[in-house]
């Protein structure tokens, strides 16, 4: 039996009640000094709910915590932060035309005296942080110029400043490339070694076994376990999230591929996108892979309708199409999922319903047909498995796997022949992966053609039947099945090759 003073955090018997849902029902979680301690789950098993009783952001219904030794209840998250308690949130809240520094020091800025504030002492902090964790980015330069990979190091950065005894990373590597995760583990190692504690969440299982300490997994709402890492294997570790077995993490099947479907003819677009040319087939899961930047996102923004191409054409069937906006996309029945899910795709205010006929308005008629806007949302949204007390709820009150499904549903609504995907299993728990990964190929095998973009490797490998790799706006390989291989990906993404394999 180990004592308080083992712990840094000890939380027990966490009860929280939201009117008609039980999210927390007995939870604990006790990290040690010095560790990375793994928060593991599905998507609504009540991980972030946890998190916000801990920093005062809700008020919990029953349970204790103790932090440093001492039982606290905090009434505000500046009261957490003042104690030494900071957390990183998945949706990153940057002030755009803020520098740098005053992002970082953002209400607690350096004074010269109690109107003014000491700018250079302010740089001259930011700098010093930027230089400790090796950053190379100058506190002088507007957020607005960051890329979302910089902004949440930025973010990172923030929350150590605070002097805190334990940092929350929340999905902290959703945003990052394979160099600025290296360098986010760094950070973690450094902060590890001066006694912070880290509590980790995060989807991406390799993570969890790259850097944790000890994981406390839970499931609807309740306490699991909490185990020492080497005690674990992967899928020991998802068979606990998920309460059952997953025997397959990408159940691919193979299906006919038919004629083509969608030709992209040397399309660019200013300066993000390079004379893009590829064809996509009936029955194909054509994967993108590239680092961040490399332009998969512009040239499907481009093929939908979010932005104007320079040049180019488009053919689906072999007929010529013009796509102006996303509404002539929708009438060519091609359909897009962002992989912007809170800034371009959720409404976050209204409800499931409206959420998941948006785009599909104009079948509804006027005066509009409620009764069928209430079938086509309980039809889709329970083929898709929507964990939600119902309809009317808003959509930001989901988490964020229930949220990707909704938008998964909006675009199944229109019955599109080509659909592409964009980062579609970003930020969602490993159950729900199954579940998305099940609906591609079943998408695959009627016939539809599907465009699939993932930054993680496993994935598109594990998905797709041809990759599409790009960089800097340019495709420099395609590659077939029998072709895959980790290293060979990487390859093109850098642009390693002088030659491309087309």
């Amino acid at each position: 039996m180990r004592n308080l003073d083992d712990f840094i955090l000890k939380m027990s018997g966490i009860v929280k009640e939201f009117p008609g849902v039980k999210a927390l029902n007995n939870v604990e979680l006790n990290v040690h000094p010095g560790t990375v301690h793994g928060l593991m789950g599905e998507n609504g098993a009540g991980k972030s709910t946890l998190m916000k009783c801990l920093i005062g952001l809700y008020r919990r219904d029953a349970g204790t915590i103790y932090f440093a030794g001492k039982e606290v209840n905090f009434l505000s998250v500046s009261e957490a932060i003042k104690s030494g308690i900071s957390m990183i949130n998945q949706e990153l809240c940057p002030i755009p035309e803020r520098t740098v520094a005053e992002n970082i020091w953002v209400g607690r800025e350096p004074k010269k005296n109690i109107l003014m504030v000491d700018h250079k002492r302010m740089c001259v902090q930011t700098r010093e942080l930027l230089k400790k964790f090796d950053i190379k980015i100058s506190p002088d330069t507007p957020l607005k110029y960051l890329t979302v990979a910089q902004m949440q190091m930025i973010e990172i950065i923030r929350a150590v400043s605070y002097e805190s005894k334990i940092v929350i990373m929340d999905e902290p590597t959703s945003s990052l490339t394979q160099s600025e995760v290296a360098q986010l583990f760094k950070i973690i190692k450094n902060l590890k070694e001066q006694g912070i504690s880290i509590i980790y969440i995060t989807h991406k299982m390799d993570e969890v076994f790259q850097i944790c300490d000890e994981v406390t997994v839970m499931r609807d709402g309740e306490y699991i376990s909490t185990n020492n890492i080497k005690e674990l294997e992967m899928d020991g570790l998802i068979s606990k999230m998920v309460g059952r077995e997953i025997t397959q993490l990408f159940p691919k099947k193979e299906c006919p591929i038919g004629d083509v479907i969608l030709r992209v003819e040397n399309i660019s677009i200013d300066n993000f996108v390079h004379n893009v040319c590829f064809e996509l087939h009936k029955g194909e899961i054509l994967g993108f892979a590239g680092l961040i930047g490399a332009g998969r996102t512009e040239t499907m923004e481009g093929i939908f309708g979010l932005r104007k191409l320079t040049e180019g054409n488009i053919y689906k069937n072999g007929d010529k199409i013009k796509i102006d906006c996303p509404g002539d996309a929708i009438k060519n029945k091609i359909g897009m999922l962002t992989e912007d899910r809170r800034g371009k795709g959720i409404v976050g205010v209204r409800n499931i319903y409206d959420n998941t006929v948006l785009s599909h308005l104009k079948a509804y008629g006027f005066p509009i047909a409620h009764k069928r806007i209430l079938k086509d949302t309980d039809e889709y949204c329970t083929k898709l498995n929507v964990k939600t007390p119902n309809y009317k709820t808003q959509i930001q009150n989901l988490s964020g796997g229930n949220q990707q499904k909704v938008l998964v549903a909006r675009l199944l609504l229109n019955d599109p022949d080509i659909l592409i995907f964009d980062e579609p299993t970003r930020g969602v728990d490993v159950g729900a992966k199954v579940e998305i990964h099940s609906l591609i190929t079943k998408l695959a095998a009627e016939g539809k053609g599907i465009i699939l973009i993932s930054s993680e490797l496993p994935e598109v490998m594990g998905m797709a039947d041809r990759i599409v790799v790009m960089h800097e706006g340019r495709i420099t390989g395609v590659l077939n099945k029998d072709e895959f291989e980790q290293e060979l990906i990487m390859r093109y993404a850098t642009d390693w090759k002088d030659t491309v394999k087309q």
